[in-house]
């Protein structure tokens, strides 16, 4: 038996649509970063970005479960002295809805250097619209 190895020129990319209304936030992260991957190809290689597209939808629709709305801190730091910067989820989804569920797909990512190019993948959408129906998108269930 044979095993064949992906190369970048080889790869066919698919177009996903994920509808993230009433959806557990990191249970819903965990299955995109998985896509975007392309963990759920058979021929998948860890060296090649083999990834397909994923579209989110309704992005400031998610759900979370326990008391993360409020105690869930995101963090950065301006690297000036005493520039630590937090903000709670909720004030988060106040401003920027889409952040959240970029911030959480992002940190399911492995951190190498095909993270920027799979990011680059995820469409997220505060709507229920988005303009690729071109590319034929087919809807999932995650």
């Amino acid at each position: 038996m044979k095993t064949k190895v992906l190369k970048n020129n080889e790869v066919k990319r698919a177009w996903y649509i994920v509808d993230a209304k009433d959806r557990i936030l990191g249970r819903m992260a965990t299955r995109i970063a998985k896509i975007l991957i392309g963990k759920n190809k058979p021929d998948y290689s860890p060296q090649v970005d083999c990834g397909d597209y994923v579209v989110v939808l309704n992005a400031g629709q998610f759900k979370v479960t326990g008391k993360k709305i409020t105690d869930k801190i995101y963090y950065h730091h301006t690297m000036y002295p005493g520039g630590l910067k937090a903000q709670s989820l909720q004030s988060l989804l106040e401003k920027n809805p889409r952040k959240a569920v970029y911030h959480a797909v992002s940190g399911m990512l492995p951190k190498n250097r095909l993270r920027k190019l799979r990011l680059c993948r995820l469409k997220i959408y505060l709507a229920a619209e988005h303009p690729h129906g071109v590319q034929k998108p087919e809807l999932i269930d995650v």
